[in-house]
């Protein structure tokens, strides 16, 4: 009887557990937990309203209402999909608008597009600062990247391509070109060398680890107790460490200089750091590259390099053949500035537009390569770079445009050894860089 009498009360609360019923295509669960249906999508607009209200009556909408508008707008931006709703990227969509529409509108006048071509590095560099400063990720820079040169492959194949100039040699060329970058991207995109706990595998810490980092006392700024202010590399224990307590290393080796990750709670090796965009350590992190919305560290750098380099090559390739065609009596450098009587024929105007915004881009690109090139050659990364010009520490020439910090250089070619082997087996440091 006692046996009948405990079971019955477990049977009564597994028929009272309600089963969560299959989604539609068209129906999501909100940030908040709750079916909703893609139609609603402008129900229960409150912030909306009244930031509308506001705007009508000349007064300043709360930076705390325009958050939660955003963010009601990016969880309500859905498409149907199978088994529920998917959410779309809202940094996605403003290059696949906005572009065409500008680069369209500046092909109408040579003032137009002066005033269209130099706002646009601006409107980026202002969205640039104004993430960055918010340390989020967004997919507008990749989404930018991507579109600008499948919208330039596209403008060539009709607006320069019909006009006989370009052979299927040279069309083949740049085809392989835009395929060859499209791979590095994909290449660059994966794990550029993130750093996992292995004891733990992604799960919480445990019991002793835990107790043991609460008998330390509260988390550092910038690295574990005995590292020094500036979040410098320090492997030495501090004193008032309890015994039996496991610090967790990344797979680093013993005699290299290592130190504590608060927020990831791991050793680092040398020269890793923690992106705070990424929310995770990177094995000698370089940046993080908005352009492929990720970061750029040991694994992917090679291939980071590539991409840029293929691009740059393709790039002018791709200029050569467009100015060629629009302006066949002169050379490609002296087109490029004066080609007269391009915007009497609005196709050749296009085309002129969009060489220009293609040497905008290359510009920018051809910066990067440059200063990777300058870093690679003295063994620094950008981190460290932008490390040694706060604290006023190494040596820089160039105005600073060369900023040698000298622990990790060893001369032109072994920096370069050492570029081309990374990700393949751990590099050893010289006795000089062990503490």
């Amino acid at each position: 009887m006692t046996k009948k009498g405990s079971m019955k009360p477990a049977k009564k609360n597994k028929a009272e557990e309600p089963e969560l019923e299959p989604l539609c295509c068209c129906e999501y669960l909100d940030r908040n937990g709750e079916k909703n249906h893609v139609a609603a999508c402008l129900c229960d607009c409150q912030d909306l309203d009244e930031g509308c209200d506001r705007w009508i009556t000349c007064k300043s909408v709360q930076p705390e209402t325009y958050e939660r508008i955003m963010d009601t707008i990016s969880d309500r931006l859905r498409i149907p999909w199978l088994r529920g709703a998917r959410k779309v990227n809202v940094s996605l969509l403003p290059p696949l608008f906005l572009l065409p529409v500008f680069l369209r509108v500046a092909s109408w006048h040579f003032l137009l597009g002066v005033v269209v071509l130099t706002s646009l590095p601006v409107l980026a560099l202002w969205y640039y600062y104004l993430t960055h400063r918010r340390k989020e990720q967004t997919l507008f820079f990749l989404s930018l990247g991507l579109f600008s040169l499948g919208y330039m492959y596209y403008v060539f194949l009709q607006e320069v391509v019909p006009r006989g100039r370009v052979g299927p040699t040279q069309l083949a060329l740049l085809t392989c070109g835009i395929l060859l970058i499209l791979l590095a991207l994909c290449r660059a995109k994966k794990d550029p060398g993130y750093l996992r706990n292995p004891e733990n595998d992604d799960r919480s810490l445990s019991g002793s680890q835990t107790e043991c980092l609460n008998r330390t006392g509260p988390e550092k700024p910038k690295g574990y107790p005995g590292a020094d202010p500036a979040g410098g590399l320090n492997n030495r224990a501090p004193k008032d460490e309890p015994k039996g307590c496991p610090r967790t290393s990344a797979g680093s080796p013993s005699t290299g200089k290592e130190d504590w990750c608060a927020k990831c709670r791991l050793l680092r090796p040398a020269r890793a750091w923690h992106c705070r965009i990424c929310g995770v350590c990177v094995r000698r992190m370089d940046h993080h590259c908005v352009w492929i919305n990720s970061c750029v560290g040991e694994s992917n750098h090679q291939a980071f390099m590539l991409a840029l380099l293929i691009f740059l090559l393709t790039s002018v390739y791709g200029i050569t053949l467009t100015l060629d065609t629009i302006c066949t009596d002169r050379s490609v450098f002296t087109a490029l500035f004066y080609c007269p009587g391009v915007y009497a024929n609005y196709s050749s105007a296009l085309c002129f537009t969009c060489v220009w915004y293609s040497v905008i881009i290359m510009g920018g690109m051809a910066y990067i390569f440059l200063i990777q090139l300058i870093n690679i050659s003295y063994n620094v990364t950008e981190r460290e770079v932008q490390q040694a010009l706060r604290q006023k520490t190494g040596r820089r020439l160039l105005c600073g445009l060369i900023v040698d910090t000298g622990q990790y250089n060893r001369g032109f070619l072994r920096n370069w050894h050492q570029f081309s082997t990374l990700g393949t087996h751990p590099f050893h440091h010289p006795a000089e860089d062990i503490v």
